[in-house]
Formats: structure tokens, sequence, C-alpha cells
């Protein structure tokens, strides 16, 4: 009788072996995984209207392109652009505009005036300068406006992605719906 009262006290006090710790550490970060992933935030964030419309003004500058034209009506065309923000992407944000820039040439007068002209290379070169207007669901910060889980600000680097072009800009304004 004594072997079998040994097996039931052992049943009843189980300790915990090296691999039921590594399992219950396991659910544990995956349940902190689930709560804390940036789409879930984004979520709870939209239903509690802590987000809010978020205006970004991207320029993008000196791009060489064969038809600038062309690729401001494609953009406008498509109506959304995917949004990379520091080598990570964002998705899609919608076009409000497409505005080109003109590149404008300074020159020194002998007598101490200046003098600005549109650059007459800028047609027959063939690069980009425009400002993009983009439109997406962002919230203010204390460090500026957070879009797409990344803290944006005046002077950032994002890419901007359509169908049948991808190039890199600044931002050069940010407004939040407030504003």
């Amino acid at each position: 009788m004594a072997p079998e009262r040994d097996l039931s006290s052992a049943r009843n006090g189980r300790s915990w072996s090296l691999v039921d710790l590594g399992a219950a550490a396991a659910v544990v970060l995956a349940a902190v995984g689930v709560i804390w992933s940036p789409k879930l935030s984004g979520a709870v964030a939209q239903a509690t209207g802590a987000l809010t419309p978020v205006t970004v003004l991207v320029d993008v500058r000196g791009v060489p392109v064969a038809n600038p034209s062309a690729l401001i009506q494609a953009a406008k065309r498509e109506g959304k652009v995917a949004i990379v923000i520091r080598n990570q992407p964002h998705g899609s944000v919608d076009v409000k505009q497409v505005l080109p820039l003109q590149r404008l040439l300074t020159a020194v007068q002998p007598n101490g005036t200046v003098v600005t002209a549109v650059d007459p290379n800028q047609a027959t070169l063939g690069s980009l300068d425009a400002r993009f207007v983009l439109q997406g669901q962002g919230r203010k910060s204390g460090g500026g406006v957070v879009f797409g889980n990344q803290n944006l600000k005046v002077g950032a680097p994002v890419e901007i992605e359509g169908l049948q072009y991808r190039v890199g800009g600044t931002v050069s304004g940010l407004q939040t719906g407030g504003q």
C-alpha cells in the first residue's frame, strides 16, 4: 500500500518543469503581441475617436521622370498611394491633390538687386517637382502627428508608391482635423 500512496501524492503536488514554464511564457508573449499589435491599437483608437483626419504635404523634388505631367495625372487618377515612413509601410492614403512646383533661378545683379525666373531646364530635362497632398487617419501627440504608428514631423523622409512609380519625398507640412 505504501507505493500506491506515494504515487497519488506525486500527482497532487506536481511541480512546474522548465518546459511548462517556457510554454507559459510563450502564451503570455503571444497575448501581449495580440493586445499591442499596431492594427488592433489602430482599431481601438478609431473606435474611441482618438483618430482624426490628417493632411500630410509631401514635396518631391528633382526626380528624373520622362514625362512629369503624365505622372502627376496618373497619381490624380489613381486617387490613392501607398506610403512608407522610415522604411515601414503604412498602407494606402488618399491623394487629395498633386501640385506641380516650379523651380526658380535666383541671380544677383551688378547693382545689388535680386532677380528670380522660372528654370527653363525643368521642362527639357524631365524632372518631377511636385507637392502631394495626402489624407489619412492619425492622432496628434506631443512630438508631432502619429501617422501609421510612426511619429511624423516636417522634414521626415517618406516614399510614395503608385501603380507605375515609387518616389522619395520630404514631409513639408502637417495638419490635423482640428487645425
